[in-house]
């Protein structure tokens, strides 16, 4: 199809309520080009994702049992309410990992940067339906990536045999709820949607929690199924361990401390690969410093020095770890660089401030580099072209139990917002496109 008809195909595909709550998007005619070599690099992430999230998890169960330092099961737990912490280390939970891996990966010079990881996406249905109908509309040149049922293969995948699934939305997360409508349609009977008073899956159905835990109070059916799965009565993903919400993980990842267990749990090969790509990234804990050491990489020797840095020593962003809810979208995001140092003081003293309720991390920032992109203007009938900046947002679906389970691509989100957006996420003005390999 030519770009015209191909925009028009796609747009009039559309499901009639839309595919996000009052949320519109620029449509590309054509899906967004990773070219071969990244195509393969993503591919092959998610193996390396999954032994990362299998390693975390041996390191926060150790932590907890004292065979590892202490304080790395302290900052994951901090804040949050004594039962979530003993639920999560539940026996029946314990070594349960998210189903679904989603990083969010900027395009930089210097190849690419995972800046964080969810574990409760959104976009599995807008992504879904986004290849099945480029697929169509391009005929499958150039395929898109994971394929046109990859996105609603992988969702099946994570729920093995169980009889029904229920997927279960919270109000907070209302906005998602077209999509997943769409999802559900797709599959077929055997998934249902539920608002979030629901709490009565029978024994061998699978529950599909879409609501964050800091919401838990929210979501009036949440605690029943939390016991229905310590029970082993159903199966339930992702499951109610905040350690996985928490962005600093990759602050441990990072700390030399724990250099000698990340070499050995992840191997130098995939060590490697994710220090490459994940930006340095640091826990913003006020614990004073003794007067001869300093904090490594920034070399402070008190965060309360960060408020001196000037505006370009400051391409750094502070962001709340986790089990908030301003701690996702682009909520509770601060750009150093692009604050008065009025504005970041402020900032640099409410992480200080909340450390031991909501602690932030604080991450170097690599400039996403600039792309050259299209989308239709259906006003004028005709094709813009505009200059971007990229966040890839590939989603991984995990089938199978322990050393069998792998991580297979679904598919790849590609959202390009114009180049003066310094914070890059779903916005009216960004083009919103499946990838192609």
């Amino acid at each position: 199809m030519n770009p015209a008809t191909a925009a028009h195909a796609i747009r009039a595909a559309l499901p009639p309520g839309g595919l996000f709550a009052d949320q519109h998007w620029r449509v590309s005619p054509s899906p967004f080009p990773l070219g071969p070599e990244l195509a393969r690099e993503i591919e092959s992430l998610g193996r390396v994702l999954l032994q990362f999230y299998r390693a975390v998890n041996l390191l926060y169960r150790k932590s907890a049992e004292g065979k590892q330092p202490e304080w790395i099961a302290r900052w994951l737990d901090q804040g949050k309410p004594a039962w979530l912490v003993e639920l999560q280390r539940h026996p029946a939970l314990k070594n349960e990992i998210p189903r679904v891996i989603r990083p969010d990966i900027l395009l930089t010079e210097g190849g690419f940067a995972i800046t964080e990881l969810d574990s409760v996406p959104g976009g599995i249905g807008l992504t879904g339906w986004l290849n099945k109908e480029y697929a169509a509309v391009s005929g499958q040149r150039p395929a898109v990536s994971g394929g046109a049922d990859g996105m609603l293969q992988g969702f099946t995948s994570i729920f093995g045999d169980a009889e029904r699934v229920h997927i279960v939305v919270s109000e907070e997360s209302a906005s998602y709820r077209p999509e997943m409508e769409w999802l559900a349609t797709q599959l077929g009977p055997r998934f249902t949607l539920h608002p979030s008073p629901f709490n009565s899956p029978a024994p061998g159905d699978a529950v599909y929690r879409f609501f964050e835990l800091f919401d838990v109070a929210n979501v009036p059916g949440a605690r029943r199924l939390f016991e229905l799965a310590t029970e082993k009565q159903i199966r339930l993903t992702p499951p109610p361990r905040p350690v996985f919400e928490e962005k600093l993980l990759f602050a441990l990842l990072w700390n030399r401390n724990l250099r000698s267990f990340w070499r050995q749990e992840l191997g130098e090969s995939f060590l490697s690969r994710l220090q490459q790509a994940v930006p340095y990234t640091w826990v913003v804990d006020p614990t004073p410093l003794p007067p001869h050491a300093a904090i490594p990489e920034l070399n402070l020797t008190d965060w309360r020095q960060l408020m001196a840095l000037s505006q370009r020593e400051r391409e750094l962003i502070l962001k709340v770890s986790g089990y908030s809810e301003e701690a996702w979208g682009a909520r509770g995001v601060y750009f150093g660089s692009d604050l008065s140092t009025a504005e970041w003081s402020v900032a640099v003293e409410k992480a200080l401030r909340d450390f031991e309720r909501t602690p932030y991390v604080l991450q170097r920032y690599h400039k996403p580099r600039l792309v050259e992109s299209n989308w239709f203007d259906f006003e004028r009938n005709q094709l813009v072209p505009m200059p971007g900046r990229v966040r890839l947002c590939p989603y991984y679906f995990v089938g199978g139990d322990g050393d069998a389970a792998r991580a297979k691509l679904g598919g790849v989100l590609a959202t390009i917002c114009p180049a003066d957006k310094k914070i890059i996420h779903g916005m009216k003005d960004a083009i919103l496109a499946p990838c192609a390999g």
